[in-house]
């Protein structure tokens, strides 16, 4: 009996929190504002850079309670930008991301870690050319208010992280092109239609 008292007692509580969760006030990726940065050594004469724009995706998240914050991101590998229209295509070829069967890296949370006030870990899991790998990102609280545009509730954070190419097949040249890819992310999303997003311009520009 006591055995399924305590059964009883955890499924409620995963209950609970997942309830929690699917409360959270819903937000949408602006893929306008939405973008990723990346770096890698090439071949020790400069940091290579490249854009991946045009992010879609959906958020939760309370700024009262980070915990239950949960995000989803999809992001179009065919938009990759190089500054050079023959490496984006080199890089998008089957050697490289693939992206011709694999058109999109996704990245969905597991878990959120507060670490400070506006900071966070974000504990997640990247698909990448077919192949899934847990990735943890930094992330800060950047603004949460009324974009003066439209006056739409609107959140924006900055989060960073670091991964090795090499763990989602990525093995081509490591004699020319470093293995640790420096990740460098800028998001705003939106609030979901809920009635309620769009309000006077007298509306708190700071926060909700």
């Amino acid at each position: 009996m006591n055995r399924l008292r305590k059964g009883l007692c955890c499924l409620l509580l995963l209950c609970a929190g997942s309830a929690a969760a699917a409360d959270a006030p819903a937000w949408r990726l602006d893929p306008a504002h939405t973008r990723v940065l990346f770096r890698v050594d090439h071949a020790g004469f400069s940091t290579a850079l490249g854009l991946l724009p045009a992010i879609e995706g959906e958020l939760r998240f309370d700024p009262d309670d980070w915990a239950t914050a949960r995000v989803e991101a999809r992001v179009p590998l065919a938009q990759l930008q190089l500054g050079d229209e023959a490496w984006n295509q080199t890089m998008l070829s089957r050697s490289w991301f693939d992206a011709g069967n694999h058109p999109l890296a996704q990245f969905r949370s597991t878990r959120v870690e507060p670490t400070g006030e506006g900071t966070a870990r974000v504990h997640g899991v990247l698909q990448l050319r077919g192949v899934e790998k847990p990735l943890v990102l930094d992330v800060r609280l950047n603004k949460l208010g009324r974009n003066p545009v439209g006056f739409r509730r609107t959140v924006g954070f900055s989060a960073s992280a670091t991964l090795d190419r090499r763990d989602f097949g990525l093995e081509r040249w490591t004699n020319l092109v470093g293995s640790a890819v420096a990740l460098e992310i800028q998001l705003e999303a939106v609030r979901s239609n809920d009635g309620s997003d769009k309000e006077n311009g007298n509306a708190d520009p700071q926060h909700d």
